[in-house]
């Protein structure tokens, strides 16, 4: 990535990279390989690393983490234990009626790279390019139509219909980032992604090194105009391996991480010196899917034997040493649209599952579940596997890296989603039930809907919901829609898992929003 305006020096970072170059697999601290810089620095730890730095196309979560960073928004999550939003680059915005959201830009928001400031049309053109280039992330944006444009800092959101997650999703998480229109168009030509390549930027911060697999270095924006962030610098040290995070943590090689739930009651009675533990509630949806489109799994007796044959309070009890709670669907405790249980209960029944596997005709069965490279996905798997042995399935567990894994059901990436069978999958999720369902409609099979589900009913139903303003009309939906992904046979909820956190309390305040997930700029360093 080529330096910019306030970034530190090209031999500093050679000799960060040198140093890094054997990181924690070498054993030496991360707080001894980075160079240290002066000033205070706040050193996190990402669950994967950054795949996209393309708010209108981003990979997930661990994206948009990074971007909060980078770029402004209309509106920005509260941290805190509610959630809630707050006004960011909007100076106001309104809700005029039921399709139109009229907002005013802040002056003197200014881009990096001499791309002056930011105005109505930046915004316009970042909304508008989600939809215009068909982004695997354009469901956040629903039905957008267009931005029209009043004055230099004043526009129109017209929606197509009405869109009651627009508040607490598209606004405040990862398409609504704005982007600078010149500085896209000159380094796109056409406005589509640029991956990993920002051209821009207009937060608190900028990239001033991305090492991929290693860390991301941020470092304060000098032509940033707004509020002063707490660090001078911002190190995100991707580690994928929540139990590798932890050792990291109490090696002081990082200040704020996720603790897995089976290490929680250690280190609630037991925390490293100086820590704050805090647990926090997750909207994160845990599952084994099936691709319905595989020669193996089309029977769908086939499938309802794996549903039937998977013991969830197991699963828990092995994989999260039973801090987590059985799942009944997508949609978490909280959420409009949380059901009450499951169609199929919790604990299966063996019984049930050989009589659909004798009714589907088929013996000698042996399937491959696929997973992340991580302690509780593969523990997961294993469990499944042996689960599945009891009715006389042979499954072999296919363990890959984060990034291999974030886009196996992919059909933009290559032919691998053809062999994809079993999955031991899960999606962080937002506060509104459309963010747990959206992305299983028709028109993300071969996006993010890898098991490759297909229901007109379903896509009805998601269609309708996001106009229902009424909470309880709006639960009927939601309960239905996660009926019909259970009755498909494709899916066998497990988890929403639990987010606790640690983070030292003698170098950072932390804050995050109500799951837990960290919000850097809200970050305070703690004097000495």
């Amino acid at each position: 990535m080529k330096n910019i305006p306030g970034n530190v020096s090209r031999r500093t970072f050679l000799k960060t990279g040198a140093a890094l170059g054997g990181g924690i697999a070498a054993g030496m601290p991360l707080s001894q390989a980075i160079w240290a810089a002066e000033g205070k620095v706040l050193k996190v730890r990402s669950s994967r690393d950054v795949r996209k730095f393309d708010p209108g196309f981003y990979g997930g979560q661990h994206d948009v983490d990074l971007m909060n960073c980078i770029y402004s928004k209309l509106t920005r999550y509260k941290p805190g234990s509610e959630w809630g939003w707050e006004l960011d680059a909007a100076e106001s915005i309104e809700q005029v009626d039921p399709t139109h959201i009229r907002f005013r830009v802040k002056k003197g928001i200014k881009f990096t790279g001499d791309y002056g400031e930011m105005t109505a049309k930046d915004v316009k053109f970042s909304f508008e390019r989600v939809i215009r280039h068909d982004s695997p992330v354009k469901p956040d944006w629903g039905p957008l139509d267009r931005v029209e444009i009043e004055d230099d800092y004043t526009g129109v959101i017209v929606l197509k219909t009405p869109f009651v997650p627009l508040w607490n999703i598209t606004l405040p998480f990862g398409v609504g980032h704005i982007l600078s229109e010149a500085a896209v168009m000159t380094a796109t030509k056409d406005g589509g992604d640029f991956g990993t390549k920002p051209p821009a930027f207009s937060g608190p911060y900028v990239i001033a090194e991305w090492k991929p697999d290693q860390y991301t270095l941020l470092r304060r924006n000098p032509e940033w105009s707004g509020p002063k962030p707490g660090f001078d610098e911002i190190r995100i040290v991707p580690i994928d391996d929540i139990k590798t995070a932890e050792r990291a943590y109490q090696a002081g090689d990082v200040d704020f991480t996720k603790i897995s739930l089976d290490s929680l009651a250690t280190f609630k009675d037991n925390p490293p010196a100086n820590s704050m533990v805090e647990e926090k509630p997750s909207l994160t949806y845990v599952w084994v899917g099936m691709n319905m489109d595989h020669p193996n799994l089309k029977d769908i007796n086939v499938r309802k034997a794996i549903q039937w044959a998977i013991n969830v309070p197991q699963i828990v009890e092995v994989a999260y040493s039973s801090q987590a709670d059985v799942a009944t669907g997508t949609i978490a405790p909280g959420l409009v649209g949380h059901r009450e249980k499951a169609l199929i209960p919790p604990e299966g029944d063996l019984a049930k599952a050989k009589d659909f596997l004798e009714k589907s005709g088929v013996s000698d069965l042996t399937l491959t579940i696929t997973c992340r490279n991580e302690t509780t996905s593969t523990t997961i798997a294993q469990t499944v596997q042996a689960q599945l042995s009891q009715i006389g399935i042979t499954l072999e567990v296919n363990v890959l890296d984060s990034g291999s894994f974030g886009t196996i059901g992919m059909e933009s990436e290559g032919d691998r989603w053809k062999d994809l069978e079993l999955i031991a999958n899960s999606y962080a999720s937002l506060p509104d039930p459309y963010y747990a369902t959206t992305y299983f409609v028709q028109d993300q099979v071969g996006v993010w809907n890898w098991e490759r589900f297909r229901s007109e009913r379903f896509d009805e139903l998601n269609a309708k919901a996001i106009t229902v303003s009424d909470p309880s009309e709006r639960a009927k939906l939601y309960y239905e829609m996660q009926d019909i992904m259970e009755d498909s046979g494709a899916y066998r909820f497990l988890t929403h898992e639990g987010s606790p956190i640690v983070y030292r309390i003698t170098k950072v305040q932390a804050a995050t929003r109500p799951d837990g997930e960290p919000l850097y700029i809200e970050f305070k360093p703690v004097s000495a």
